[in-house]
């Protein structure tokens, strides 16, 4: 269905090597606190727990309707184990995430008006914090 070789993947999902994004999506590490600024307007808060990832924008331009249902079907279950290359410890990282809206526009049907390819295939997956 799609290419497997690790040097054109991107990101895993249980396990699963995807096919190489489109571009590379963005990146996001957001630090959370228990609190915000005193009336000095310094911070008196604390980070609480780690960080916290997400990877936005993830885009293929072109997927044929089996490749792509593949893909969705990994996160039937909701959480996932994703595997991909962390840009703080500059080192791949695996992480417990959910996915975000699942988009794609029909580029192509069959005689039967099923779609067989798609475009614009678009996921966000989010950090769980696990």
């Amino acid at each position: 269905m799609w290419e497997t070789s690790n040097s054109c993947n991107f990101i895993r999902i249980n396990g699963k090597p995807f096919p190489a994004p489109k571009r590379y999506p963005n990146l996001v590490v957001t630090t959370a606190v228990d609190s915000a600024r005193n009336a000095n307007n310094k911070v008196v808060g604390q980070k609480v727990g780690r960080d916290n990832y997400k990877i936005d924008n993830l885009e293929w331009p072109y997927l044929d309707a089996a490749t792509w249902s593949s893909m969705l079907k990994e996160f039937k279950n909701f959480f996932v184990t994703v595997q991909f290359w962390d840009m703080v410890e500059n080192d791949w990282i695996t992480l417990k995430m959910y996915p975000g809206d699942r988009t794609a526009d029909v580029f192509k049907i069959d005689s039967l008006g099923r779609p067989t390819h798609y475009i614009n295939c678009k996921v966000n997956i989010i950090d769980t914090g696990w």
